[in-house]
């Protein structure tokens, strides 16, 4: 896929561990300009969100984190850390799917569109540079101030349209 306003499709071919290496390395660089610290759990939680590019839910996480270690996390400690991620710019959340992705720009702070899967779950980020601009223009015409916006489009991706 070469449309510029798709950042990364996930049924592209590509290497998988390149790509989460490339979040954790892009993590740790966003932190160490904040002055933020991310820890072993943050990071953790950061890489369970990018081996997927399926949107993941706090009690996903959650699971997964008590498979891999006998001790349950308990939920805040999973939601303090989404969060953390979450501010530093790291996952966007999913509002219609109550979950989490990794963010495919972290090193812009930017609002996250997305074009999400209903038959897979895949949710691909859009290139915001293109969608901002005309929602900021619309919105100054109709003399609205934009605190916060939510763009998420869902329907059925082309590797899901090709299986059916």
């Amino acid at each position: 896929m070469n449309d510029p306003t798709v950042l990364e499709d996930p049924h592209c071919p590509h290497d998988h561990s390149q790509c989460v290496s490339d979040a954790l390395t892009a993590a740790e660089l966003v932190c160490e300009r904040a002055g933020a610290r991310l820890t072993t759990l943050r990071k953790r939680v950061l890489e369970l969100v990018w081996q997927s590019h399926r949107p993941l839910g706090a009690y996903d996480l959650l699971d997964t984190l008590t498979r891999e270690d006998d001790r349950r996390p308990a939920p805040p400690t999973v939601y303090r850390a989404l969060d953390f991620l979450q501010e530093q710019g790291l996952v966007h959340r999913i509002a219609s799917l109550n979950a989490f992705i990794g963010c495919a720009n972290p090193e812009h702070v930017h609002q996250g569109h997305f074009l999400i899967c209903r038959t897979c779950r895949v949710a691909i980020e859009l290139d915001q540079t293109l969608l901002q601009p005309t929602i900021a223009d619309i919105a100054q015409q109709m003399g609205f101030v934009v605190e916060a916006e939510t763009v998420e489009i869902a329907g059925v991706c082309a590797h899901c349209q090709e299986a059916a």
